[in-house]
């Protein structure tokens, strides 16, 4: 039985059920790392901000020094086509990835005009809210610009977040709340970030170390049209330790609360559930 969930995969012209290869150890991502990929979400006929991950991750591409080969309505139009392949009763993840197939002009730089792609669709339950994330401090940073492509969502960069996920599960949390370089709170390993305080939400000033999310510029923006004060500014861990709220927005699971932090307990509030209730009021006008 294979190790991953019902899969369909768009490549080289043709659909593909399961996991087909698509790379050799000669690829230029394979050993150089050259690759991209978004990720958006079908759940409940419900498909929000396709075209704005589908855009992505061709921005992605260009960051990375890849080519684009589809328009985001071409990774759309053909994301649909890939939803009819499943039942419905199961949530999908879908990724549209880029990479590089050969050396360049070195073997480190890739040659932008070997980019293949292809459109991976695969069955993947959504989290369930209730409860909550338990949250420590990562151990170890986010990347800066200076360092990193950070400005693509690209795959060399999470052998960094899975570590500091590893750790933080080693030490009996789920997930970590990680740090920049300045010290400032970015990200979690695997999402954006908020906090409630006195009535006001407060999430990271996108500063160069970590993805401005599509789903929290969704959220920021719905909380705001609501008549809620959002700000985007720098926070120190110790903001979230004393927060009312903390929650936090991702594709993946989009908008579920943080239950704990270290020691302490938090219940998910009032404005955590607003944010979810005014997301998902948003996903549902997002039919496909």
């Amino acid at each position: 039985m294979a190790w991953y969930s019902k899969t369909w995969t768009w490549f080289d012209g043709e659909w593909h059920e399961g996991n087909p290869p698509i790379m050799g150890p000669r690829s230029h991502a394979t050993w150089q790392g050259s690759s991209v990929f978004d990720g958006a979400r079908y759940f409940d006929g419900l498909a929000p901000d396709l075209d704005l991950h589908a855009a992505r991750v061709n921005r992605s591409a260009l960051a990375l020094g890849l080519k684009p080969t589809q328009s985001a309505e071409e990774i759309v139009s053909k994301a649909r086509e890939g939803i009819k392949k499943f039942s419905g009763e199961t949530a999908l993840y879908i990724k549209p990835m880029y990479w590089a197939e050969a050396d360049g002009v070195s073997t480190i730089i890739a040659d932008e005009e070997s980019t293949q792609f292809c459109l991976c669709l695969f069955e993947a339950p959504m989290g369930l809210p209730e409860g909550g994330l338990s949250v420590t401090q990562g151990a170890f940073r986010r990347p800066s610009i200076e360092t990193a492509p950070t400005d693509a969502k690209a795959g060399c960069l999470y052998p960094n977040n899975a570590r500091i996920l590893k750790a933080a599960k080693a030490a009996g949390f789920d997930n970590a709340l990680v740090l920049d370089m300045l010290g400032n709170v970015a990200e979690t390993a695997t999402s954006n970030i908020f906090l409630a305080k006195d009535g006001i939400v407060k999430t990271p000033v996108p500063n160069g170390t970590f993805l401005n999310g599509i789903t929290r510029q969704r959220v920021i923006g719905l909380l705001r049209q609501g008549g809620v004060t959002v700000e985007e500014v720098s926070l120190r861990y110790s903001d979230f330790e004393q927060a009312d709220e903390i929650f936090s927005s991702g594709n993946y699971s989009k908008v579920v609360p943080v239950g704990r932090i270290d020691g302490r307990q938090l219940q998910p509030g009032p404005l955590y559930r607003h944010a979810r209730e005014i997301y998902m009021d948003f996903a549902n006008s997002a039919k496909v």
